[in-house]
């Protein structure tokens, strides 16, 4: 369906909802009087948001728990939620291209849109600059392709503390009353960011490799570079693409090689590269979560972006025979 049909498809939606939280977002409760309507794209900047907002905002995650992000597609009652809130967060148009079209044929011109990338420099798949902030180890990030922009910041966690940064002064810009409310809440969630930050340091400083093998997409690559690891995806693109055959042989004479006894696997698919890849070379599987979006269940239970970054650093910890 091209934008002009979905658009069409909005204004009848509109008819048919009864209320737009019913037909539109991922959560029931209704937001309260004189709170900020929030509609956010993926699960980090979610997390980001309903931390800073506290019970000064209504946050929604846009992303149907349990839906792998990169095939996602809006559906009407989601471009209706996006025309009704007062603040519209996405990560950045290389990990949702789709919100440029859907903000085109947005008629609420109080909306304030957030880009999350914004003021991050961006890593290029398969790149070996350094980073905007210094801390590029020019190391090669394998497995991606060259000249594309990697979207999944969010996994610097010293990007994360500049998403916050941008999304408290969408905040602050939108309800100024409550600018202390934005600011402390901000602080204090970017302290716990640069704690973890450091723990990722030091619990990752001494380990018996630095190089780590992941039977799906290029996801891993900020996090790789952040703490001066080697890291080498099975393919570029979509999870639900595929290697090649090359690839997969060239997978398992590295680990064999090398004597690699793990091979991690991602969130929310199918783990089938990374199982067969394990299976052929008789390592063992670990999971590191890109955060792009948690299942129903771990919604229910108000998982937290930073509660899987501390499961990744106990992966990669196990993985890599950290001291």
């Amino acid at each position: 369906m091209n934008m002009r049909n979905l658009l069409r498809v909005s204004l009848i939606t509109l008819a048919l909802c009864v209320g737009l939280f019913s037909c539109g977002t991922r959560e029931a409760e209704a937001p309260g009087q004189g709170r900020l309507k929030v509609i956010t794209t993926l699960f980090p900047v979610y997390d980001f948001a309903r931390n800073i907002g506290g019970e000064k905002a209504h946050v929604t995650l846009l992303l149907p728990p349990g839906v792998e992000p990169h095939s996602f597609e809006p559906r009407p009652g989601d471009i209706l939620a996006i025309n009704r809130a007062d603040i519209f967060v996405y990560t950045g148009k290389h990990m949702e291209p789709w919100v440029v079209g859907i903000l085109k044929g947005i008629d609420n011109k109080k909306l304030l849109v957030i880009d999350g990338s914004k003021g991050i420099a961006l890593m290029e798949k398969g790149n070996e600059d350094k980073d905007s902030h210094g801390h590029g180890e020019n190391k090669k990030d394998h497995g991606g392709e060259e000249g594309r922009p990697d979207p999944h910041i969010w996994l610097d966690l010293y990007n994360a503390q500049k998403m916050v940064d941008a999304i408290r002064d969408g905040f602050i810009g939108k309800d100024p009353s409550h600018k202390e409310f934005y600011i402390k809440n901000a602080e204090a969630y970017n302290a716990r960011l640069s704690a973890l930050d450091e723990r990722f340091k030091a619990g990752l400083s001494r380990c018996a490799g630095r190089r780590f093998i992941h039977g799906g997409h290029f996801a891993f690559g900020y996090l790789a570079r952040r703490y001066n690891l080697e890291y080498i995806s099975a393919y570029e693109g979509s999870p639900n693409a595929e290697p090649s055959p090359k690839r997969i042989i060239e997978l398992k004479k590295l680990i064999r090689d090398n004597h690699i006894k793990y091979v991690y696997y991602e969130e929310l698919i199918t783990p089938r590269v990374a199982e067969v890849v394990a299976r052929e070379t008789g390592t063992t599987l670990l999971k590191l979560h890109g955060a792009h979006n948690v299942s129903r269940e771990d919604l229910e239970k108000r998982v937290s972006f930073i509660g899987i970054m501390e499961q990744n650093l106990d992966s990669l910890r196990t993985g890599l025979e950290c001291q």
